[in-house]
This record gives C-alpha cells, sequence and structure tokens, in this order.
C-alpha cells in the first residue's frame, strides 16, 4: 500500500491510500484503476493484465506512520478500503468478495454463486453461476462488476443499465435465451388488438405455420399472420417460425 497518498480516493472509492500492484510494481487509486489502465486499447495485448486482487500486501486500516485511518470500512479478506460507508458494504463467504446494500438486505444463493436482493429469496430462477460470466451487451465481467445487475425472469444476469438500453430500442428478450425479460402481458394484449385489426387476405387465412415459443419452449402448429405469431400455450407473442413440428421419428426394433 502507498500510505503517502495525497489524494483522498479515486473515481471508484473514497480512501486515503492507493495500491501498489503486486503483478506490475506499479500505484493505483484502486483495482479497478489498475484494470483499466492496463486492459485499454493503448497496452500491447502481451501485456494487459488484471491485479491478483488477493496478492496486495501491507494491508492494515491504520497507517503504522501516523495513524491516519485509511478507510472507515476496511475487509482484511479483500484488502479493501472505502471512507464512504453510506454503501453498506459486507463481506460475503459465499462470493469470496465484499459487496454494497447491507448484509441484512441480501442473501447469497449457493447455486447462482451471488447475491440477491431478499426480494428475490423464493421467486427468482436459479442458474448455476449466474454471475460468473460478462454481460452479454458489454461484455464487462458481471461478478464484481461496480455497476448495478439486474436479474431477469430466466435468471440470467444483465447491468441494468445495458437492459436499459435495450428497452429503448425495443429489444425485450434476454440476450443469452431470448425469453420474455419482464412482464409483457400489456405488450401481448396490444398486439392481440392489432392482429384482429389486420385480418389476412383470403389466400393466407388457411395457411397454417409452426412455432417455437422462447418463453414456454412449446411447439405448435398456428395460422399465420404478418404481425407475430401468438403461441397457443402461454399467450406469448415471443414466438419464431420454425420448419416442422416436433420430431415424431419412432426407434425401431432390433
Amino acid at each position: 500500500m502507498d500510505f503517502g497518498a495525497e489524494q483522498h480516493g479515486c473515481e471508484h472509492y473514497t480512501r486515503r491510500c492507493r495500491i501498489r500492484a503486486p503483478c506490475c510494481g506499479e500505484v493505483f487509486g484502486c483495482r479497478h484503476c489498475h484494470n483499466q489502465a492496463k486492459n485499454s486499447l493503448e497496452v500491447d495485448l502481451l501485456d494487459r493484465h488484471e491485479i491478483p486482487r488477493h496478492e496486495i500486501s501491507k494491508v492494515q486500516q491504520n497507517c503504522s506512520g501516523c495513524g491516519a485511518c485509511m478507510g472507515k470500512y476496511f475487509c482484511e479478506k479483500c484488502n479493501f478500503f472505502d471512507d464512504d460507508i453510506s454503501k453498506k458494504q459486507y463481506h460475503c463467504d459465499g462470493c469470496g468478495i465484499c459487496r454494497t446494500g447491507g448484509i441484512d438486505n441480501f442473501f447469497h444463493c449457493e447455486k447462482c454463486g451471488c447475491c440477491y436482493s431478499n426480494v428475490l429469496k423464493d421467486s427468482h430462477h436459479c442458474v448455476e453461476r449466474a454471475m460468473h460470466h460478462n454481460c452479454p451487451v458489454c461484455f464487462e465481467y458481471l461478478f464484481d462488476s461496480t455497476m448495478d445487475i439486474s436479474v431477469l425472469h430466466c435468471g440470467h444476469t444483465i447491468h441494468l443499465e445495458c437492459l436499459n438500453e435495450m428497452r429503448v430500442h425495443h429489444h425485450f428478450s434476454c440476450p443469452v435465451c431470448s425469453r420474455s425479460a419482464c412482464d409483457m402481458t400489456d405488450a401481448w394484449q396490444k398486439l392481440d388488438q392489432e392482429v384482429a385489426a389486420t385480418p389476412m387476405p383470403e389466400f393466407y387465412q388457411k395457411k397454417m405455420v409452426w412455432i417455437l415459443c422462447n418463453d414456454c419452449g412449446a411447439t405448435s402448429s398456428v395460422r399465420f399472420h404478418v404481425l407475430a405469431q401468438k403461441c397457443p400455450g402461454c399467450s406469448s407473442y415471443n414466438t419464431r417460425e420454425t420448419r416442422g413440428g416436433p420430431a415424431t421419428a419412432a426407434c425401431s426394433r432390433v
């Protein structure tokens, strides 16, 4: 740690110290500052790297020389400081890192391998290691991201900012599995009205097509419509046409 730093933190954290990266020996405001600098496009591809956060040494909350407090919140497991305790930081042993929002407001899901809001405790769809991958939109690693993360109905995760950007461009399905990312009941009702108000020409009125529902996974034969095809099982319009129905081949006996 560099305890002689005058700067009171960086763009990511408020603290009275800087860190000396064990990988390259350089001094940065925090691990995010290091990773941004060492993974920028200006850095040679072979020299890009991320800091091994748990290898940062010489860590303590108060300066051994002058006694100054490096940060009101200190986690010796993560080697982490932050002077802004309004974030309600806490260490999660299941995640192995510190998180924000208050330990009483979150629970650790063992199957998903991450912390979720208590609001989702009995309602979220478990996906193994749900946050241990990159955001499907911006490709930033989600597990230790400092940005807000949203858990979709299907259980996949995405940056809230990226999800909002998708909605601005009228994309309402999960980029990973194509299931509806939110409650689409109102949208489906509007589509019902539009379909009813748009009769197909006589030539197409008896045309049937096979569809696969992205929401319930059912395959169905439905009447073709130029606007959209509705799943007869769950009433979703989040469907796509397929070339045929479910496989009907039977196994032959030997």
